[in-house]
């Protein structure tokens, strides 16, 4: 059977070579006799892989020693209650919504405290980035929150939100790890990994010290209190054992591939190739405004449901998985994360201009 070209929003792709590796080590992971996903948690080699992997991730994204690094279940979506629960001091936070996942975030947040909206592009069906450089930050805010590149609709913010010195709280799950990101700017940095890292059920945070405190909201339950795993080093309970093996050798295989600044510039001519033929195609275009498009997460459409039906169809008959679009945009979206190889765009885009020519005889 032959590996397709594998378009998910996520779980995606991962690195063959990471995949190969793990089925080398499936049956017996460095001499142990037992694989990763049987070895206790509380032994020697898991100690030395969990390690390994923070130390990893500290060197790729430059992370400061003041900061924490915690490997965590329950997906980005557990951080939507997690974030206010520890750090709603105040019981007031700003949100910035520019998505599905900014908007459920918000909405958790509204449980917890006084979550004020205080910027949307909810009014364009969130195809572009509103402009946050001169928000209503509330006095009193304990935060402001963004997701930071936005999978179903395909928009990234470029520069940051000011912020007026309040902590900046940043769901990257979708762009984790595809470019040099400056950890000092943000509050909390935190992403689940399955669309750019890993396997589904870990969630990364990575949070600034003097946000860890014993000060949370009243009833948070033991296991959504960042010090307890920051005290105890991710390893409070079971942690998903097997899904940070897996992060730890994408962590080396970045490493390899020369780190961030080397990923963005793969991946800033995966998408160039992508936007290029979209801007210049008669049937399909894309749906973000230019200058707020993702690399990672690219929509688009044709303007006909049925005649996005049928390419949906047509490219998954020839090796193109996972094409179909987001239902709240409809149309397609290719997600080109770090582990999609340039020639997988390439293909997609020789077979979109066949698609194009073969359609545009019939109409």
């Amino acid at each position: 059977m032959a590996r397709v070209y594998n378009f998910s929003a996520g779980p995606a792709v991962l690195p063959e070579e990471v995949l190969r590796e793990a089925a080398d080590e499936m049956l017996d992971y460095k001499g142990t006799g037992m694989s990763v996903m049987e070895m206790s948690h509380r032994s020697k080699a898991f100690e030395t892989i969990i390690q390994e992997a923070e130390a990893d991730l500290r060197e790729l994204m430059n992370i400061p020693d003041n900061y924490k690094v915690l490997f965590l279940q329950g997906g980005a979506s557990q951080q939507f209650a997690m974030i206010p629960m520890n750090l709603m001091k105040n019981r007031v936070a700003d949100y910035i919504v520019t998505g599905q996942w900014a908007k459920k975030a918000y909405q958790e947040a509204c449980i917890y405290g006084k979550a004020n909206k205080i910027a949307s592009s909810e009014d364009k069906t969130f195809s572009y980035i509103p402009d946050c450089s001169d928000l209503p930050i509330s006095e009193d805010a304990d935060y402001v929150y963004i997701c930071e590149n936005n999978t179903i609709y395909g928009t990234k913010f470029k520069t940051l939100p000011n912020t007026k010195g309040k902590p900046l709280v940043a769901d990257v799950s979708s762009c984790f790890l595809s470019e040099p990101v400056d950890v000092t700017k943000y509050g909390v940095i935190y992403g689940g990994v399955q669309k750019n890292i890993g396997p589904a059920g870990v969630v990364i945070v990575i949070i600034r010290e003097d946000l860890i405190t014993e000060d949370v909201l009243p009833g948070t339950p033991t296991m959504l209190r960042y010090k307890i795993h920051a005290d105890n080093q991710s390893l409070y309970n079971t942690p998903p054992a097997y899904g940070i093996y897996i992060c730890g050798k994408v962590f080396k295989w970045l490493k390899k591939r020369g780190g961030l600044a080397a990923m963005k510039e793969y991946n800033e001519r995966k998408a160039k190739i992508l936007y290029d033929y979209l801007d210049e195609s008669s049937l399909f275009h894309g749906t973000v405004r230019k200058e707020d498009r993702s690399l990672m997460n690219v929509p688009f459409v044709t303007g006909d449901a049925e005649l996005d039906a049928k390419f949906v169809k047509e490219a998954k008959a020839a090796g193109f998985e996972n094409l179909k679009g987001h239902r709240t945009v409809g149309g397609m979206r290719a997600s080109i994360y770090n582990a999609m190889p340039i020639e997988g765009v390439e293909k997609l885009v020789a077979f979109m201009k066949k698609f194009e020519a073969e359609n545009a005889k019939e109409s």
